[in-house]
């Protein structure tokens, strides 16, 4: 009994348990399912409700759809009415130009009954004129007509070679005009700076002691700086410098650079010359490729053979008469274009025919022949245009010239070695110009004095009044430029003043 006391309340506890288990069970399924219920009823009012905002966009959409299509057919209809009103214009307008042009045919036809009536008349004038002219002069009618016409021919080659004249007198002076047009024009957007190269170097000296290092131990220095660069050093009085000389403008470059770099070290000796004068060559050759590269380029002349390129260079260290050649290539090349390019001649070739004009100066001291010579030959040799050939040949006429290129090439040539202050002249040929060109002056009668002034560029003659009129004064300063002319050579324009006073001088006393 005791035992099935125990077994029989645990059963009760087991049931009850049971059943508190089922009541908690059923709870919770009850509220997942009134849950379900409620989650269920939210979809279903969402669903509508968004059933119905797709719904109201839809006929939105349609509303707008519509509104466009309306707004384009409307937009097509006025386009349709602006372009019948264009048409409807342009009708008009042909409308009238039709009415001018067959109101002009009938004036034309009116003109040309009047010509026909006109040319009637002439006719019967003419056959009039014949008869009379039979009548008259007792001639045959062939006869008649054969005089006429010698007569008419007489006429006709007088009139013609008047106006020939006329014409040729006007296209010359249009000529002239545009040539110092093109001229002027050219020396004007390049007029560069004077040139003032010398044919020597001076080297300076930082003190007159450096004088005796140079010159060595009973002078094997200034020997063996003369040997390896074939130049002459002149060490004499002049203060605190020496004076090298040579034919060659690359050696003297080449001796220059080397003799400062001895007198900035110090160590003067044999091998040490030999040494820094090997250098010396190496920044050289470097210095004239670059050149030759930068002449190039501003000249605007591209795929150059490479001797050409270091021909160019080398003209850096060449002068003519003062002027640098490495600047006178350049410059000959940018006048070239403008004249090429006013003249209608080929641009292409006057720029490398005026860049290339002197390169034969870079080696004829070299070579034996004109330099104009020289650098053809070169320039043929490195597969250059024909054309650009002829225009370094021929630019100081040794051949003659087969283009206008070479033409203009050569006036190029002119105009940068003429202008003022491009080139330098000896003391002596200047002296005898000055000279010759006062002689001139005083040769005419009447010549009180001459001076001719702004170095050559202008000669005043004072004449005597009660000898020369003023009249006289204006005949004798052309016969003066005549001469002068003819008989001198100058650079640019001589201008010829003549100078009549008459002076009334009395005293007070």
């Amino acid at each position: 009994m005791e035992i099935v006391i125990p077994i029989i309340v645990g059963l009760f506890a087991v049931a009850a348990g049971a059943a508190t288990g089922y009541f908690y069970h059923r709870n919770i399924v009850d509220k997942k399912v009134k849950s379900s219920e409620l989650r269920a009823t939210e979809i279903i009012f969402h669903a509508e409700s968004t059933s119905k905002e797709l719904e109201l966009q839809s006929q939105e959409e349609a509303l707008r759809l519509r509104e466009e299509g309306e707004t384009e057919v409307r937009r097509k209809w006025q386009e349709v009415e602006r372009q019948e009103e264009r048409l409807e214009k342009r009708q008009e307008l042909l409308d009238k130009r039709l009415e001018a042009v067959e109101k002009k045919e009938r004036t034309i036809n009116k003109r040309q009954s009047l010509v026909d009536k006109k040319v009637n008349d002439i006719e019967k004038i003419y056959e009039d004129r014949q008869a009379e002219l039979v009548r008259v002069s007792s001639m045959t009618q062939e006869e008649a007509k054969v005089e006429l016409l010698k007569i008419v021919e007489d006429q006709s080659r007088q009139d013609m070679a008047r106006v020939i004249r006329q014409v040729q007198a006007e296209i010359k002076e249009e000529a002239d005009q545009k040539a110092r047009e093109i001229i002027i024009l050219a020396m004007q957007r390049l007029a560069s700076d004077q040139v003032a190269e010398t044919t020597v170097s001076a080297v300076p000296l930082p003190s007159e002691d450096m004088k005796g290092r140079i010159i060595g131990r009973q002078g094997r220095n200034i020997r063996a700086f003369e040997t390896a660069t074939g130049v002459d050093v002149i060490v004499d009085d002049t203060p605190e410098a020496i004076i090298l000389t040579g034919f060659d403008p690359v050696r003297r470059e080449v001796a220059r650079v080397a003799m400062s770099r001895l007198i900035t070290d110090g160590r003067i000796h044999p091998a040490r010359i030999e040494r820094l004068v090997k250098k010396a060559e190496e920044e050289v050759d470097r210095v004239i490729q670059e050149e030759g590269e930068r002449a190039a380029y501003e000249a605007g002349v591209h795929r150059l053979h490479p001797e050409l390129i270091k021909l160019l260079g080398r003209l850096k260290f060449r002068t003519s008469y003062g002027q640098n050649q490495h600047a006178h290539a350049v410059e000959c090349s940018r006048l070239a274009v403008i004249i090429a390019n006013e003249v209608g001649a080929k641009v292409d070739i006057c720029r490398e025919g005026a860049l290339l004009h002197d390169i034969g100066k870079a080696i004829d001291h070299e070579m034996e022949g004109a330099h104009a010579t020289i650098g053809a030959e070169v320039a043929k040799r490195c597969g250059v245009n024909p054309k650009v050939v002829n225009c370094i040949a021929s630019h100081h006429h040794e051949v003659e010239q087969e283009s206008l290129e070479a033409v203009v090439v050569e006036i190029a040539d002119a105009i940068s070695g003429a202008r003022p202050g491009a080139r330098r002249e000896s003391l002596e040929n200047y002296v005898k110009r000055i000279k010759a060109l006062e002689d001139i002056a005083k040769s005419f009668e009447g010549v009180e004095e001459t001076f001719a002034i702004q170095a050559g560029r202008e000669i005043r003659i004072i004449v005597k009044p009660e000898q020369v009129d003023d009249y006289a004064a204006l005949i004798m300063s052309k016969e003066i430029a005549r001469q002068v002319e003819e008989n001198l050579q100058y650079p640019g324009q001589i201008k010829v003043t003549v100078i009549r006073e008459t002076r009334a001088v009395d005293y007070a006393k």
